[in-house]
């Protein structure tokens, strides 16, 4: 029981600093590429680095149950790709990293409702900080005024609720597999997908020739599809393991500190709107997830 603790605490740590630098990656993507461009990229780089184990993998899972990690690939990898990058265009990486933070929530409420976990009442009022911690950076302008509605902040949300339901689902439903099998099967899956509509449906090969930066935009989405969704998925599929899903959706708390420290470094400027919002969504995390 020890070394599991040790070793998940490890695993929580290395995951988010892989996690928290993968605000920043995107940020330095979008400056030449597309939101669409990127996800697909980030998506295509991690299957085709995995692409050797998938195979081997098959014979682990019967045909009927190939749905599975489908279905964890396109909600833990190939949906949320797509929403961060977009969203990242109208708000900065750190304020995206730090709504992250309500993946553990979304984790709670979706255990809840469909796995019947059992919670107790300071979860409910750490839900209703947390959203609260929300409402306040939705409203917050980058000027540090407070008015209007950031609409692509509410596709940070839908991507923590497909994370939410990603880590019940892998905890329920996949519990058997190893992470490798998991991890290889969903990216073998989602893969395809990805590549497609990458090279058919989008400019990427006429900007990766053609816009100046291209070549090392491209490098930084690379490292994010292979870090932060090959590596990390792997990490956190036996995080997940070897310890709760709350626990495991919990990388979340350093998540938004290495993300705002990237940030900073970049140049981004927070106002008191931002670390009042981002303050309560912490709290509210952790008053759900107290023993």
């Amino acid at each position: 029981m020890t070394e599991n603790r040790g070793s998940a605490l490890f695993l929580l740590i290395i995951l988010s600093l892989i996690w928290g630098t993968s605000f920043i990656l995107m940020k330095r993507g979008l400056v030449v590429f597309s939101p669409d461009e990127v996800g697909a990229l980030r998506v295509t780089a991690a299957s085709l680095v995995l692409l050797p184990f998938a195979f081997t993998n098959l014979k682990a899972l019967p045909k009927e149950q190939y749905w599975k990690p489908f279905l964890s690939g396109m909600l833990g990898i190939f949906i949320p790709a797509f929403l961060f990058a977009t969203a990242q265009t109208r708000m900065e990486s750190s304020i995206a990293g730090v709504m992250n933070a309500l993946t553990p929530i979304f984790t709670l409420i979706i255990g809840i409702i469909v796995f019947q976990q059992k919670f107790k009442p300071l979860a409910a009022v750490g839900f209703l900080l947390s959203l609260a911690g929300t409402v306040v950076l939705i409203l917050s302008r980058s000027g540090g005024t407070m008015g209007g509605v950031n609409y692509f902040a509410f596709l940070v949300v839908i991507a923590c609720i497909c994370y939410g339901c990603n880590v019940n689902f892998l905890k329920f439903q996949l519990a058997g597999l190893s992470s490798m099998t998991i991890t290889s099967l969903a990216l073998l899956f989602i893969g395809p997908l990805a590549i497609l509509y990458l090279f058919a449906f989008t400019d990427f090969t006429s900007n990766l020739s053609e816009t100046p930066g291209a070549w090392a935009a491209c490098g930084y989405i690379v490292l994010l599809g292979i870090m932060s969704t090959t590596v990390a998925t792997l990490l956190f599929t036996r995080l997940i393991k070897i310890s709760s899903p709350i626990f495991a959706s919990s990388v979340t708390y350093i998540i938004p500190i290495v993300a705002v420290v990237w940030g900073v470094l970049d140049g981004e400027h927070l106002y008191p709107g931002h670390y009042i919002g981002m303050a309560t969504i912490i709290g509210g995390v952790y008053l759900a997830n107290k023993k």
